[in-house]
């Protein structure tokens, strides 16, 4: 993308993390912003810091913080910059979530989408070795672990900003989405 995509613009929001921070808190009790550096933001919020990691992008320090910070036996995560997984996709997740399986993850025609799924404690060791090894390959550890991919045949809510052409095309979809409702 070129700049940090969590403080993007996004819809009527200052930063694209408040816009999923918004959207999220009407169906999660708790919502929690796994980042880096928390100062970046202007806004209150619950964060939590990654663990500190060489890689410039290591979604696996993330999770390592998030299941040393969390107590939970398992958590939702989805990227910021997937903004268009809406209440609809979250919830068939989570209702075809397995407490033996160690992640129920969104699957498309495109392939799997790892960073919107239910991770369980199960893996937190895999996380951390990976993190060791400077492995950051989650499609990897997904394969090799006992998963459950709930298939969607709309690829559209699973849009991802990774270049500028998409951000652009995701400012029009948000605007038009605004203007039907």
């Amino acid at each position: 993308m070129g700049e940090d995509k969590a403080l993007l613009p996004f819809g009527a929001f200052p930063t694209l993390t408040e816009f999923q921070l918004f959207r999220l808190c009407k169906i999660f009790k708790n919502v929690f912003i796994s980042c880096k550096e928390s100062s970046k933001f202007d806004f209150e919020a619950h964060f939590i810091r990654d663990v500190k990691t060489d890689s410039l992008f290591a979604p696996t320090a993330g999770f390592v913080a998030i299941f040393q910070e969390l107590q939970e036996e398992c958590f939702f995560a989805i990227s910021v910059d997937a903004p268009f997984i809406g209440e609809k996709e979250i919830l068939a997740i989570i209702a075809n979530d397995n407490p033996h399986a160690d992640a129920t993850i969104a699957k498309t025609p495109q392939g799997v989408e790892p960073m919107c799924g239910i991770y369980h404690r199960s893996l937190e060791n895999s996380f951390i070795r990976m993190l060791q090894n400077d492995n950051h390959k989650l499609g990897f550890l997904l394969k090799n672990a006992s998963t459950v991919f709930v298939e969607f045949e709309d690829t559209k809510p699973f849009l991802n900003l990774n270049h500028p052409h998409e951000y652009q095309e995701a400012l029009k979809l948000q605007t038009f989405q605004q203007q039907v409702k």
